[in-house]
C-alpha cells in the first residue's frame, strides 16, 4: 500500500473501520492481507488449486459486499472465515446439482475421481478430513488448519465452544478410522 497514506502500517481492526467508511485503500489492504487464508480454507475443503482460487476470490467480494454490517472489527478473522466457508459450501451445492444433472448418463459408482493435489504429502490426510461429516470437519479444518482457538472456532461456527470441542474429539476418532483403512 502506499507509504503517505499509512495504510500498511494499521492494524486489522483499524482497517476494518477504514474501510466500513468507505477508505478503498484500506479495504485492499484487507484483501491483500487476507487472501492467502481465504485461499489456504478454501483449499482444505475443496481440495484443489482452481476451486479454492474461486473461492477466494467469491469470499473476497463478499467480505466487500458485507464489511459495513460487521459489528466488532474484533471479529473480523473469525467472520472472513466464516464467509470462506459459506462460498465452499455454496460451490459444493452447485457442483453436487451438476453431477445430479449428469447421474442419468454415468452411474454414480464409476465415476473416478482424481486428487488434483496428490503430490502433497498430506494429501491423504486433508482427503479424510474431507470425509468427516460437515461440523466435524468444520471443526478440525478452524482449530488446526486456521489455527483457531475453540472460542473462536466457535464463534465463525455459531456454536458453542462445547460444542466445537465434541466435534473435534469425534473427528480424532473418526480420522483415525479412515486413516487406518488407507493404510497399505
Amino acid at each position: 500500500m502506499d507509504a503517505v497514506s499509512g495504510v500498511s502500517f494499521l492494524d486489522d481492526q483499524s482497517l476494518v473501520r477504514r474501510a466500513q467508511q468507505g477508505d478503498r485503500a484500506a479495504f485492499g489492504e484487507l484483501c491483500d492481507r487476507h487472501y492467502r487464508l481465504a485461499f489456504q480454507c478454501a483449499w482444505r475443503r475443496v481440495g484443489n488449486r482452481a476451486d479454492a482460487e474461486d473461492v477466494a476470490q467469491d469470499a473476497l467480494i463478499r467480505m466487500g459486499q458485507g464489511l459495513k454490517n460487521l459489528r466488532d472489527a474484533a471479529l473480523f478473522r473469525g467472520w472472513l472465515l466464516r464467509i470462506v466457508i459459506n462460498a465452499v459450501t455454496d460451490l459444493q451445492r452447485r457442483r453436487k446439482a451438476e453431477r445430479l444433472g449428469v447421474a442419468a448418463f454415468v452411474a454414480e459408482g464409476d465415476t473416478v475421481w482424481f486428487e488434483e493435489d496428490s503430490h502433497d504429502r498430506d494429501a491423504g490426510l486433508w482427503r479424510a478430513v474431507r470425509q468427516l461429516p460437515e461440523k466435524q470437519r468444520e471443526a478440525v479444518l478452524l482449530v488446526y488448519a486456521d489455527q483457531m482457538n475453540h472460542r473462536e472456532a466457535a464463534e465463525a461456527m455459531g456454536c458453542a465452544e462445547a460444542t466445537v470441542s465434541y466435534h473435534v474429539h469425534e473427528a480424532r476418532k473418526r480420522l483415525k478410522t479412515l486413516l487406518s483403512e488407507d493404510a497399505p
